[in-house]
């Protein structure tokens, strides 16, 4: 069985991945701190995000750890169903590795503003506490694709309704309950996510991919613990590639990518359920490729 949920693990898309690890955390987390008889706090205190700078910066991995941390089962549940739904559009458009840069840096920049937040505004002075869960990250994905494809619909009970719709509808909600919910912090943190998915949108609107860089440094770090594999050494001899068939696989290429560019404009104008079935595959497959 054991073998079994890895390989499932394994050959699951990204978001589903990103459920499980919010999931399993949760799960241990709370087993844990019933049967130590201690609070969930203080199993987890140095990977929460504290407001206080001086803590910060003993534990800054906290700046990302604390978007996988859910102390209440409503709050992981909505939070994951959030992701699942709009996360699973971004996937019809963008890659696996985009997906998970919008989620990490949504969380990281969410967390960034509200120590911000704490660290500035005088209402916050007489206040302590730390920030946990994925609502920023999540803000992150909503906002992006909201922004991306805005006139994309989504059914919501009998209604479609169109993301930006939704995106504008959460944002107002979360600015008129920061004076009176008690949760300010976690929604100073929603703020913080959507600034950055809503920028991250529109700068690759303009091809400009401000999330390349961490791509790349979650890359390296991948190879850090690739093992090394010595492999016997092999003399090889290059051999020449026909012309014709190097100008032929360029052609294609030019063609596919202007093909691409043609359904992605398409999204921004008409929404994705704008597109036919065979667009829809196309860009599925070329996602993968």
């Amino acid at each position: 069985m054991a073998n079994n949920l890895t390989y499932q693990f394994k050959t699951a898309n990204i978001i589903v991945k990103i459920i499980a690890i919010n999931a399993v955390i949760f799960l241990t987390v709370y087993l844990a701190s019933f049967f130590f008889g201690t609070t969930q706090g203080n199993l987890v205190k140095w990977f929460v995000l504290p407001e206080n700078l001086s803590e910060l910066i003993l534990q800054p991995w906290s700046l990302f750890t604390y978007s996988f941390l859910h102390f209440g089962l409503w709050h992981v549940l909505f939070n994951m169903l959030w992701l699942y739904w709009f996360g699973t559009i971004i996937l019809n458009l963008f890659t696996p590795k985009r997906l998970l840069t919008i989620y990490l840096l949504g969380g990281f920049f969410g967390g960034l503003l509200y120590v911000i937040a704490y660290n500035i505004f005088p209402v916050f002075t007489t206040t302590t506490g730390s920030l946990i869960g994925a609502s920023g990250a999540v803000m992150a994905i909503m906002v992006f694709i909201a922004t991306y494809t805005p006139n994309t619909e989504m059914r919501i009970f009998m209604f479609n309704i169109k993301l930006w719709h939704i995106a504008v509808f959460f944002l107002l909600l979360d600015l008129v309950q920061i004076p009176t919910s008690g949760n300010a912090g976690g929604l100073i943190a929603h703020l913080g996510g959507a600034l950055f998915g809503y920028v991250y949108a529109v700068q690759l609107g303009k091809g400009k991919d401000i999330g390349i860089w961490f791509e790349n440094a979650m890359d390296w770090v991948t190879d850090l613990f690739k093992p090394r594999t010595k492999k016997p050494f092999k003399k090889v001899h290059r051999t020449q590639q026909p012309k014709s068939s190097s100008v032929t696989q360029k052609g294609n290429t030019s063609e596919n990518q202007k093909k691409i560019d043609a359904i992605l404009d398409k999204i921004g104008k008409s929404g994705y359920e704008s597109l036919t079935k065979a667009e829809k595959d196309f860009l599925f497959k070329a996602g993968k490729e």
